[in-house]
């Protein structure tokens, strides 16, 4: 008698650390072509943000939670208080991300998860409004 089907996990339906390296590799590659959007990242060298990166998707989809035994818990919003996530910073995440996203195989399904997810999680970040703003006037 068979057991009942084991269930893969969404780190596993999207093509597990595989598909994630790939991600965030792909993603930093257009951050650093990016001097602008470069200028939110302080570190000299992308590598370890794109660790993080990866570790957090891995973790948050279902696969190893190596994030959360070096990091502790994610706490997004607290990490991200530092920089300021204007809604155009927003936009270039997303843009950038689904960029690197829509260059893995993967099914359609997952993706449109996967991106649904990314797009919701970045604009939670946003803690400032853009510098440009027109002033009011009367």
């Amino acid at each position: 008698m068979a057991g009942p089907a084991q269930q893969r996990t969404y780190y596993e339906a999207m093509g597990g650390h595989e598909t994630f390296a790939a991600i965030t590799k792909r993603f930093y590659e257009q951050v650093a072509a990016d001097p602008e959007f470069r200028a939110m990242y302080p570190e000299e060298d992308l590598g370890p943000a794109e660790e993080r990166l990866r570790m957090f998707l891995e973790q948050y989809w279902g696969g190893p939670t190596t994030y959360q035994d070096r990091r502790g818990h994610p706490r997004l919003r607290m990490r991200h208080i530092p920089f300021k996530v204007t809604p155009t910073a927003r936009d270039t995440w997303v843009h950038y991300m689904t960029t690197a996203v829509n260059e893995v195989e993967m099914q359609p399904d997952m993706r449109a998860t996967l991106l649904d997810y990314l797009s919701r999680a970045a604009t939670a970040m946003i803690n400032s409004p853009e510098d440009d703003a027109p002033e009011e006037t009367e």
